[in-house]
Parts: C-alpha cells; sequence; structure tokens
C-alpha cells in the first residue's frame, strides 16, 4: 500500500479526543441557529423547509460499492475488513442552506449511503447502513465546534435574504482565493468554502475533512473520480452565467451517457500533532501518509434527478454522520456536534413538513 510501516500507524484509543468543557452548550447553540436559519428560509423562500447545508441537490443516483480482495492489514478494518459488493445512493449537492441561483458557486457536497452493512453500530443507530458525509476541499475552514458557532450564527443572521449580495460575495471570495492561490499553490479555505470554482460535480474530488476511527487506527477519507471521461472534465468550468441550474444540468446530461466511478482512498494518521483530531482546519499531510485506495464506487447511467426520487430522498431520507459502524465513529470536535445536529435538525425539517422520516433497507426502497 506504501512504504509506511504498520507500527507508524496511531492506534485509535478513547483518549484522542479531548472535547471542550462547554461543548454541549456549544452544540445546542449550533441546533438552535440551524432551526432558525431553516425557518427564515422557508418562510422567504419556498414554504417547505430544507437541509441547513447542500440544500439544493445537482444529482440523486444509485451505484454499488465494491471493497476489493488483498487490502492490507492496516486497511482491512470496518467496512474494510473483508471484500464485498454493497448497494449505495448517492447525492451530489450545492454548499448553502437554500436553493439558490449557481451564480452563486460555493463548496458542494456529495453523501453516500452504503446497505448491507453489518457490524457494531454507534449507539442510536440500529440499521445495517453506514453513511458518510463529504464535500469539496481537504479541510474544513472552522477548527472546531466552538469556531463553526460564530461561523453559523453570521449565516443565519443572512438566510433568506438578498442573492446577489451572496453572490457577490462568492465572486469576491473565488477571486480573492485565485490570487492567493497562484502564488500560494494552496486555497484559502473560507474562501474556497464561500467561493469554490464552477467546476463539474463529476469532476470534482469529495473529502471527509474530519478525521473519524478507521477500526484499530484513525483516519480521514476522501473520493476521487477515476474514469477517463470524468477526468477529461477536470478544471473546466461550468458557465454560471446563462443557467442557474447548471450543476444540476451538467450531471444530469453526464450521466445520461456515461457511467461514473469514484474511488474511496483512507489516509491514516501517522501523528496526532500534525494530524490533529480536534482541529478540523488543518490539512493532514499526504507526505506523512497518502491517501491509499480502499473501495471503488461504480454509478451506472441513469436519470440523475428522477422526479419521484428526488421528492422521496428530498423529503425523507437523512444522510448523517450518526448513521455508521462503531468501527467508523466521526472524531473530533466538529463531528461530535454533527452527531447530535444532524438528527435534531432533519426531524425538525420532517416536522415543519410533515413528512415521515425513514430509514431505508435498500435501494429498492427508493424510487427510480
Amino acid at each position: 500500500m506504501t512504504d509506511t510501516p504498520e507500527t507508524s500507524f496511531v492506534r485509535y484509543h478513547d483518549g484522542l479526543e479531548q472535547p471542550a468543557p462547554d461543548e454541549a452548550a456549544t452544540i445546542e447553540g449550533i441546533i438552535q441557529a440551524m432551526r432558525s436559519e431553516t425557518d427564515k428560509v422557508a418562510q422567504a423562500r419556498r414554504g417547505l423547509a430544507v437541509r441547513t447545508s447542500h440544500a439544493k441537490p445537482s444529482g440523486i443516483v444509485k451505484g454499488t460499492l465494491v471493497v476489493p480482495e488483498g487490502l492490507p492489514p492496516a486497511l482491512r478494518q470496518g467496512l474494510f475488513a473483508q471484500p464485498g459488493s454493497y448497494p449505495a445512493l448517492v447525492r451530489f449537492a450545492q454548499g448553502p442552506g437554500e436553493h439558490l441561483s449557481d451564480r452563486i458557486s460555493t463548496h458542494r457536497g456529495m453523501s453516500v449511503k452504503i446497505f448491507g452493512v453489518r457490524g457494531e453500530k454507534i449507539p442510536g443507530h440500529d440499521a445495517d447502513t453506514q453513511d458518510f458525509v463529504f464535500a469539496t476541499g481537504a479541510v474544513f475552514p472552522d477548527a472546531d465546534a466552538a469556531s463553526f458557532l460564530k461561523s453559523i450564527r453570521r449565516i443565519e443572521a443572512h438566510a433568506g435574504g438578498n442573492a446577489r449580495l451572496k453572490e457577490v460575495v462568492s465572486n469576491s471570495a473565488r477571486a480573492i482565493n485565485a490570487t492567493v492561490k497562484a502564488v500560494t499553490g494552496h486555497d484559502v479555505p473560507v474562501l474556497d468554502f464561500f467561493g469554490h470554482p464552477p467546476l463539474h460535480p463529476l469532476a470534482e474530488s469529495y473529502h471527509s475533512q474530519v478525521p473519524m476511527r478507521f477500526g484499530d487506527y484513525v483516519a480521514k477519507l476522501a473520493w476521487f473520480p477515476v474514469t477517463q471521461e470524468q477526468i477529461e472534465l477536470a478544471g473546466e468550468k461550468l458557465d454560471t452565467n446563462f443557467d442557474s441550474n447548471v450543476f444540476r444540468h451538467a450531471t444530469v446530461t453526464y450521466f445520461e451517457r456515461n457511467d461514473a466511478v469514484f474511488e474511496l482512498r483512507a489516509q491514516l494518521c501517522t501523528d496526532p500533532k500534525t494530524m490533529p483530531i480536534e482541529n478540523a482546519s488543518v490539512e493532514w499531510p499526504e507526505r506523512q501518509s497518502p491517501y491509499v485506495t480502499v473501495a471503488k464506487l461504480t454509478l451506472p447511467q441513469q436519470d440523475a434527478m428522477s422526479p419521484e426520487r428526488v421528492a422521496f430522498v428530498e423529503q425523507r431520507i437523512g444522510f448523517r454522520p450518526a448513521h455508521s459502524l462503531a468501527a467508523h465513529r466521526p472524531l473530533g470536535s466538529l463531528m461530535r456536534a454533527r452527531l447530535r445536529a444532524y438528527g435534531a435538525l432533519a426531524a425538525y425539517r420532517q416536522a415543519y413538513n410533515r413528512a415521515t422520516p425513514i430509514e431505508p433497507a435498500g435501494l429498492d426502497d427508493i424510487p427510480d
């Protein structure tokens, strides 16, 4: 897998996490701010509550995750302990917690629900599903839950507000970030968050950004596009000026003609000082521990925005870090917040919309 000896990987233990004394109050503040955001968006824009992040889908597709034979021992953990094939549901979406024109190009997300996953789950999850919630960018712009609370309060203050102002902010963030990146070779995470380039959703990589338990070890995960068709789209910017749903249309058009394939790669932690658990804004150095493939996700040609499927998934299904094997328990301040917040916010949204939630048992439960 790599030249890194297995003994160099940090062994998981409970002491790796160091919660702040006031973390519970911080998480409650996040939930309250995001509920307020939900209310404002529902009242101002749609009369319908939407997800408080990654609200606007650009594609909802079905596929298959395959764990290969012959993984090295350090990678044979949890879901990846044995070779096998698993049905999967994938949702690509825009970053904001409201349905905005694609002229406002921000970070984007890729959420994956894997079915038929056996093994001990984290408390509160009793279905045979494993969810992974990923986004563009290797790191999260906020270090921890306390920092995120400050950010979400600023976002909540403008929720449902002036779309033209949000477009100006996004364009300015993208322009400044491009200038900085040309000089330094690196994105500024907060600028990329608000002004991510308008790249094709199927040509992007998507990152966990925060660590999780990886069986005996600790890792970050990421999806990387690998087909020739996807690679040829890399770096090409979509024209957002004349199509307010360009990401959705690009995704639908792609799946009318092509399959998409993503490799899931793991980056194992080798040093908690340079690869911290509690600070999500620090990128783990790949020279210390490169990403290594642990599975492959194939998404065949299909209708990527089937009206029946979209209505069902958007109203009734949640993608949550709390839907997890114990072997892949999310770690760190931000993920502890997500473990509580995602469920609370989904319940609030579904009650607002009078929708009945469901945790599907497989792809047959989801309309085509």
